[in-house]
């Protein structure tokens, strides 16, 4: 059933293979469920086409937007030949409006981390050169991740950004809002095993809160076991106003106000 408030989906990746049997339908349910923009975050290794995917996705459906920028599992694939194409994409894109996601994974090291480090601060440095918002990525790597975001964003160039899917802990929340950056909760924060994340969720404030569906994964209760698709997005804001002890509307109408302010839209 539509909901009568709209919600942003602040991360997806619906330009994935998992949606290439019915994306249009996808993008309607999600439509029809009242979300009202899906922030679509191309990820793949630096030479592939996979960002340009993105970029048409957007480019094609009305309410979707586009991130490009290396994941830290591809880091060992970002070049100056990378970075031009990049910086092309949102040169000839306006529906790019973020870049990322960007960060540390320590907890898969498909690249080494020095390299890793390196290539965070290089996209960091980047994206406040090109005023974008950042789409963040952080596991097993806390401490490296507030570390480098204080030595790299505390300029004025600095335009905010994202820490997604967060699962790190209250303080880091704490540590990475006074940097500047929203805290976005996905369906993990359903999940019965995840008091970590939900002790965390109690430390943000509205005014600092989004919501997405980092789908195809972390589909949220009760469709968990399931591919996840921008419409469970209303599913993690309804669990999230249990926890907060508010109801679905606040929730909806809040973190969509927070989306927009970030990147600037009307």
């Amino acid at each position: 059933m539509a909901q009568t408030q709209f919600i942003v989906d602040s991360h997806c990746h619906i330009d994935g293979d998992d949606y290439n049997e019915d994306r249009d339908d996808v993008i309607k349910r999600a439509q029809d469920a009242g979300v009202r923009l899906m922030l679509n975050v191309g990820t793949g290794e630096s030479e592939s086409g996979l960002f340009e995917r993105a970029v048409e996705l957007a480019e094609k459906y009305d309410p979707v937007f586009a991130s490009v920028g290396v994941h830290p599992h591809d880091a060992k694939t970002f070049d100056d030949a990378a970075e031009r194409r990049l910086r092309g994409l949102v040169s000839q894109s306006k529906k790019v409006i973020a870049w990322g996601e960007i960060g540390l994974d320590f907890y898969y090291n498909h690249s080494p981390r020095d390299v890793q480090t390196d290539v965070f601060k290089r996209q960091l440095r980047i994206a406040c050169e090109l005023n974008l918002p950042v789409i963040i990525h952080s596991r097993d790597a806390n401490e490296e991740t507030v570390n480098i975001l204080r030595e790299e964003c505390s300029n004025d160039e600095f335009a905010g950004g994202i820490m997604h899917c967060f699962s790190g802990t209250p303080e880091m929340a704490l540590q990475c809002m006074q940097i500047g950056l929203l805290i976005s909760f996905s369906g993990n924060v359903t999940f019965k095993k995840a008091d970590n994340i939900r002790e965390s969720a109690r430390v943000v404030p509205f005014d600092k809160l989004l919501v997405e569906t980092d789908c195809p994964y972390l589909t949220p209760v009760p469709f968990r076991g399931r591919r996840n698709e921008p419409a469970h997005v209303v599913d993690t804001a309804k669990y999230l106003a249990q926890l907060y002890g508010t109801d679905f509307e606040t929730i909806a109408k809040v973190t969509t106000e927070n989306f927009l302010k970030l990147f600037k839209m009307g």
